[in-house]
């Protein structure tokens, strides 16, 4: 018997959430649906979480809405920095959002914007 990841219900709540992370407009949008889980979705999760300028432009993504380019069959866990997209390694729901964060915060360095 697996045991219940409990980060998953954090996870869950964040489905809807739009966050202002900075006073010069960059934001946050959560997307987290649980579905049956499948081949092709075998955490049983729908997600996608992005960081965007303030023009609306999205700088960092994590999901697993499609293929990734070079990767066979199923759509897969992949995270986008800029225009680059590479494979992610899913490991429970707490480590999937500890990995965004980070990722946004290294983006929002490179930027400018945070110190």
């Amino acid at each position: 018997m697996t045991q219940r990841d409990h980060s998953l219900d954090t996870l869950l709540d964040l489905n809807g959430q739009v966050l202002v992370i900075d006073a010069a407009g960059y934001w946050v949008r959560f997307v987290v649906t649980q579905i049956p889980v499948s081949p092709e979705k075998p955490h049983g999760l729908d997600y996608t979480m992005t960081l965007h300028a303030p023009d609306g432009e999205r700088l960092v993504g994590f999901d697993n809405a499609h293929q990734v380019k070079g990767q066979k069959g199923r759509a897969t866990d992949h995270r986008h920095r800029h225009r680059t997209v590479k494979p992610y390694a899913y490991r429970d729901a707490a480590a999937l959002v500890a990995d965004f964060w980070s990722e946004v915060e290294a983006v929002m360095r490179e930027q400018g914007v945070w110190s």
